[in-house]
């Protein structure tokens, strides 16, 4: 995609200027971000279809065939009601909050790879960048619980910022275990070493990293606020959370942002563990390489809708106990781990055996 529309502005001639180029640019963010919300908007229907078939329910069934035009329907509904802004509340901050939160969550897609030089940046610290922008998800958060002036957005604020810190440190810890095998921060050069052979998923990530695997996906529905770790909006004692005091549009950026963050860490566990727009076997090769990649993509939000639907939320102290108390621990041991047998196998890239 780097070198589509590199081509595409050279065609049009660098000598018209700057406008070309702003042209160029502003078309590759929009091939990556119409698609994204729509696939938001459906990943909601699918949730709901996931938690209904779980409970025996038909879920949405009514608004287009199947029910596949809900998501548009609430989308259209939440535009034109009216936005209500508490009137002790900080506008400012109150309007800014989920215009933060949706905005990180979209250019946390800038480097993410769909193929090859499939990407809007395709920069060498591509991971650093996602981890980045994924640290700073949490100021739309807390921002928007404390300029609500209530005591319930402000508690559910709190426990959003304590509750993502702790798990950014086992995300991290498991991220060095994958990039000692790699060599590369770059998101294509994880992938492109997981590839190869006629069973090129035997080199898929997963079934070396299986225990850092099942923490980095823990962590990552911690990360996002999804059951059993929605704390911040547990409804039973916060009402709703950090969002209680918002409607309208700016309680459906909050929403779109919360389904791209998902769709964003499931898309990072396929690139790292599972080999990304890689066919499982070469014989499936004639498959696009994006094809795959929004497969295993949507096969993690399975996963993500599979645990919400079947297990209860934990206690906050359960929550920060498992974070600091389990996986802090035993990511580092990992890292310990894989890292001396990686050396001792010499699959440290630059490192001799």
């Amino acid at each position: 995609m780097v070198d589509f529309f590199y081509n595409l502005y050279l065609s049009w001639g660098a000598s018209e200027g700057w406008l070309w180029e702003a042209i160029a640019i502003v078309t590759a963010i929009l091939v990556v971000t119409l698609p994204l919300l729509i696939a938001v908007a459906f990943t909601v229907y699918f949730d709901r279809k996931i938690w209904a078939a779980v409970q025996m329910r038909r879920g949405p069934n009514v608004v287009g065939p199947w029910g596949i035009l809900q998501s548009f329907a609430d989308g259209l509904k939440l535009f034109i009601k009216e936005t209500i802004i508490p009137s002790g509340a900080n506008k400012v901050i109150f309007l800014l909050a989920p215009m933060i939160t949706f905005t990180l969550a979209l250019i946390s897609w800038a480097v993410i790879p769909f193929d090859e030089r499939m990407a809007i940046a395709d920069i060498n610290v591509g991971i650093l960048y996602v981890l980045a922008i994924s640290s700073l998800g949490v100021y739309g958060i807390i921002m928007s619980g404390w300029a609500s002036n209530s005591r319930y957005p402000f508690l559910g604020g709190l426990r959003s910022a304590a509750q993502m810190v702790s798990y950014e440190v086992s995300i991290g810890f498991i991220l060095v275990v994958v990039l000692l095998k790699s060599g590369s921060l770059n998101l294509t050069d994880i992938v492109l070493e997981q590839t190869g052979g006629d069973y090129g998923m035997l080199h898929w990530n997963i079934f070396m990293f299986l225990p850092a695997f099942v923490i980095f996906f823990i962590s990552a529905l911690a990360e996002t606020n999804r059951p059993p770790f929605d704390l911040p909006e547990a409804e039973a004692e916060l009402v709703a959370g950090y969002q209680v005091e918002y409607s309208s549009m700016a309680f459906a950026l909050f929403f779109l942002g919360e389904y791209a963050n998902i769709l964003l860490m499931s898309a990072m566990m396929a690139i790292l563990f599972l080999g990304g727009w890689a066919a499982p076997f070469e014989a499936l090769d004639f498959i696009p390489g994006p094809i795959w990649m929004i497969i295993k993509i949507y096969f993690f939000f399975w996963m993500f809708a599979m645990v919400k639907a079947f297990v209860p939320r934990y206690r906050y102290d359960q929550l920060m106990r498992l974070g600091w108390k389990v996986f802090l621990p035993v990511s580092l041991a990992l890292v310990v781990i894989y890292s001396g047998v990686m050396m001792y196998l010499g699959m440290i890239p630059g490192m001799a055996n």
